[in-house]
């Protein structure tokens, strides 16, 4: 950001000419004008300390490019070696019948929108937010989501358009492959190098926080527990009449007084200014934010005030009086509702269809282990708050219940049937859900509904319990997909749920039903 460092980033400028001797004395000239201030803070490095130059405003940019560049690289490699494999290996006749030889301009036109279509699905996927790379260290689930989404979409959209020659799908089979391999080999490659102090310190942003809140602990705990993460904090100053609401951590440097801001914005190469105390006056919050303003620093504020769907704050003008609240999420609006719906119903009648010998088979053995009914009716919780029958295969006796007390099932538990222990770990217990699906109750991604008998004072017990139930429910979601399932931590199931709300898309639904069929940690 030229001009928030402006009068010690030029006396860098000149160190730097003048050599490391230079550079000594504007440290020293910066050190002392700090103590006679009274900012000197212990701990904070200064952006001399750092190496860091004007120039570094843009390096994340770089960066990114350079991530982009590199992804583009191993993109067209992994295809141009798919097709070598198809065509010109002892792969050529696996599948074939026969027919004229496939050359390397008949694929040309796949290659090059193969690749542009998987770069794009890693932009949609946020792989290339420059600072935020630092973040995104490589997961393999990540490149694995990311190119299984691609290949399918690849194959789906050339058999529609039947395009000559026709596209190979062992060829896709080997590129998806090959593209997962190449991606997760470079982007190891090059996770390892951001993760230099030398070029990690110049994506952090460096912040200052002013008050010290149980937000502003939280964000820093988040921070020093991730050594990835984008952001350092740098120091904290008291809120202007109001000081500290608790006392800072010591690690975390601290100045005197809140009118120390200015200094340290100019002296300590801040990129943000935390407002953490929702409790200061207006005309402060007015006076701050024109500082950094006239710094070119960003000022953020945590919203305090709304704790839950952060992700929905929205700042509109009302003839021109400018309005912060909570604005519509993505499943709000009538076209996502719409694309939701449209792949609720296509999935429910697909997933019927193949599930239908499964519920035949697996209903047959419950039958001879315990006669009865196979397919067991639930009272749920759906939409807004709505009771609903959720179908289930019965996996438990029939007495499971005959104290009339409600619980949830647990590992081991001696209600289970022996075939019951087998459909809950592998999740058939819930296809008969395709019809809930079917009929509107329910979604295929969604939270999991919860009994009512269970959940009647959760919404007064557990904070923003009741905003999971903005959206239908799912037959299976973004927390059982990472463990959260049957008894476990409520509260962790609860952020999981409200996440998937604030940052619904198509995606990230095909995402967590890919997921469902590898991950069954705390099935039970």
């Amino acid at each position: 950001m030229p001009g928030a460092h402006s009068r010690l980033g030029g006396r860098i400028n000149t160190a730097v000419k003048e050599g490391s001797r230079g550079l000594t004395s504007v440290e020293s000239t910066c050190q002392d004008r700090l103590k006679r201030e009274g900012a000197l803070i212990q701990g904070a490095v200064s952006r001399t300390d750092l190496g860091l130059t004007e120039q570094c405003r843009q390096f994340s940019d770089w960066v990114a490019l350079l991530c982009l560049a590199g992804d583009a690289v191993v993109t067209v490699t992994s295809l141009l070696a798919a097709f070598w494999l198809r065509f010109h290996s002892s792969l050529r006749h696996f599948g074939v019948g026969g027919g004229p030889p496939i050359f390397l301009r008949d694929y040309a036109s796949y290659i090059v929108c193969g690749s542009i279509s998987l770069l794009l699905v890693l932009a949609q996927r946020q792989m290339y937010e420059g600072r935020w790379l630092l973040h995104r260290r490589s997961r393999l689930k990540d490149v694995i989501a990311a190119c299984l989404l691609w290949g399918t979409g690849f194959l789906g959209f050339s058999l529609i358009f039947k395009f000559h020659p026709s596209l190979s799908r062992v060829y896709v089979a080997l590129a998806t492959s090959a593209a997962m391999a190449g991606l997760y080999t470079w982007r190891q490659l090059f996770y390892g190098w951001l993760r230099q102090d030398n070029v990690a310190g110049k994506l952090r942003q460096r912040i200052v926080v002013v008050g010290w809140t149980a937000y502003a602990q939280r964000l820093t705990q988040i921070i020093e527990n991730d050594p990835s993460h984008p952001y350092a904090v740098v120091c904290c100053v008291p809120a202007p009449e109001l000081g500290f609401q608790q006392d800072p951590p010591p690690g975390v440097a601290r100045a005197d007084a809140y009118n120390d801001i200015r200094t340290l914005v100019e002296t300590l190469a801040i990129d943000i200014v935390l407002l953490a105390d929702a409790n200061v006056r207006i005309w402060h919050c007015e006076a701050l934010a024109s500082l950094c303003e006239k710094e070119l620093v960003q000022f953020k504020v945590v919203p305090s005030y709304f704790s839950v769907m952060v992700s929905g704050l929205h700042l509109e003008t009302i003839s021109g009086i400018p309005i912060l609240g909570v604005s519509r999420l993505p499943l709000d609006r009538l076209f996502n509702k719409l694309v939701k719906r449209l792949i609720d119903v296509v999935g429910a009648v697909v997933g019927l269809l193949l599930s239908a010998p499964l519920i035949a088979i697996f209903g047959t053995l419950i039958y001879l282990e315990s006669p009865g009914p196979i397919v067991y009716r639930q009272r749920r919780l759906g939409r807004n708050g709505r009771i609903f029958e959720m179908l289930k295969l019965r996996s438990m006796r029939l007495d499971a219940e005959k104290d009339g007390k409600v619980g949830w099932s647990t590992k081991d538990d001696p209600r289970r049937l022996r075939i019951g222990r087998f459909m809950r770990k592998w999740n058939i217990d819930e296809v008969p859900q395709f019809w809930n699906v079917l009929v509107g109750d329910m979604s295929l991604v969604g939270p999991r509904p919860e009994r009512p008998e269970l959940i009647r004072d959760f919404k007064h017990q557990i904070p923003h319990y009741n905003a999971r139930h903005t959206v239908k429910p799912g037959i299976t979601g973004w927390a059982q997909v990472n463990g959260l399932r049957g008894d476990t931590d409520l509260t962790a199931r609860i952020s999981y749920d409200l996440y998937y709300v604030e940052h619904w898309n198509v995606l990230f639904d095909l995402q967590t039903m890919i997921l469902t069929f590898f991950k069954n940690k705390n099935a039970c």
